[in-house]
């Protein structure tokens, strides 16, 4: 196969995760060895459909080594110059965190049979921790009940083989700069939550000298 060139956020993420395993999880303090993680690019859990839905959006990556699970969010300069210390993220992606991670926490509690199971289980729990959401947990034989008993599975897998103790998912942004014409940020802010409780570490990429003008090598 020839030259791929990729551009913007995605093409950076996925950049990210397939040449810098090894410094990401060494800015992240993981001992872990890239060949025991397992990555997901781009899982979708519908659109960031707010209130009236059940669908949550995708995040960018999730990466699990036996140490731990990342929550991976990505944010760029877009070629621009950038002054600021701290980023903004939309409510709708502060909460796809939150509702990951109970998911996540719940599915790995137990050993469900299957979705129906968990649904049944868990409904109102799930309502009581998430007021603001009319719909509750993914409705079964849906897309998104698919999609997310996968991933869970995946995880949980992952997890058993390396005989990991369960721990809440750390919630990650990769910040894609050009160390010559933008700052590092080392912030994250939220105009409609707080997310103080969200706890976002920051990992900061300087892309400058692997870009052939405006694409980045994915090849």
């Amino acid at each position: 196969m020839g030259e791929i060139l990729g551009y913007g956020e995605d093409a950076f993420t996925l950049w990210a995760i397939k040449k810098l395993i090894s410094e990401i999880l060494n800015k992240l303090k993981d001992r872990s060895s890239p060949s025991d993680c397992l990555i997901f690019f781009r899982p979708s859990f519908g659109r960031s459909g707010g209130k009236e839905s059940e669908q949550f959006g995708e995040f960018d990556s999730i990466l699990a080594s036996p140490e731990n699970i990342y929550l991976i969010e990505s944010k760029w300069d877009n070629f621009s110059e950038n002054k600021e210390d701290e980023i903004e993220l939309e409510h709708e992606q502060v909460l796809r965190h939150e509702l990951f991670t109970w998911y996540h926490k719940n599915w790995m509690s137990q050993g469900y049979r299957d979705w129906k199971e968990f649904r049944t289980v868990l409904q109102n729990d799930f309502e009581r921790n998430f007021l603001d959401r009319k719909k509750a947990i993914a409705p079964v034989g849906s897309l998104l009940a698919e999609n997310l008993e996968f991933v869970l599975r995946k995880l949980k897998e992952h997890f058993k083989e390396f005989s990991c103790v369960y721990k809440e998912p750390k919630n990650v942004l990769f910040y894609f700069y050009n160390k010559n014409r933008s700052k590092e940020i080392w912030k994250v802010r939220s105009k409609d939550v707080d997310v103080k409780d969200v706890n976002f570490e920051v990992i900061n990429i300087d892309y400058s000298q692997y870009v052939l003008g405006n694409f980045i090598h994915l090849d």
